[in-house]
């Protein structure tokens, strides 16, 4: 059986970085599989890649467009996580409760049984 492409987990172990880029980390690929990439592309361009460079192709394709929709849905999303190590319930409302005796009640005290 041919292999149609060479399966993106392939470079995720040499060919992937993250880097930031402003407050955000994005994913992207190191610059050697960048120019690999470049490199395929031209040769495809000039209808010059082997069966081989056409499967390696498709798996760097399928994964810079995994990487634009992840970094895309990065980039929409407020920021989750503090940029520091700080307390973050500095600034919590104080939510206790005293849920074992009514508010504003008096407690019943026994009464001696009249016999």
């Amino acid at each position: 059986m041919i292999q149609l492409m060479v399966q993106p987990s392939h470079f995720m172990s040499s060919g992937i970085i993250l880097s930031q880029f402003g407050e955000l980390f994005i994913f992207r690929f190191t610059d050697e599989l960048q120019n690999r990439f470049e490199n395929l592309l031209e040769k495809k361009k000039a209808d010059l890649l082997t069966e081989e460079e056409q499967t390696e192709l498709a798996g760097i394709s399928e994964l810079s467009r995994m990487f634009t929709l992840i970094n895309a849905q990065l980039a929409t999303k407020p920021k989750w996580y503090p940029n520091q190590s700080e307390d973050l319930y500095d600034n919590a409302p104080n939510t206790f409760v005293n849920t074992v005796i009514p508010q504003n009640t008096s407690v019943p005290t026994a009464s001696p049984l009249n016999t």
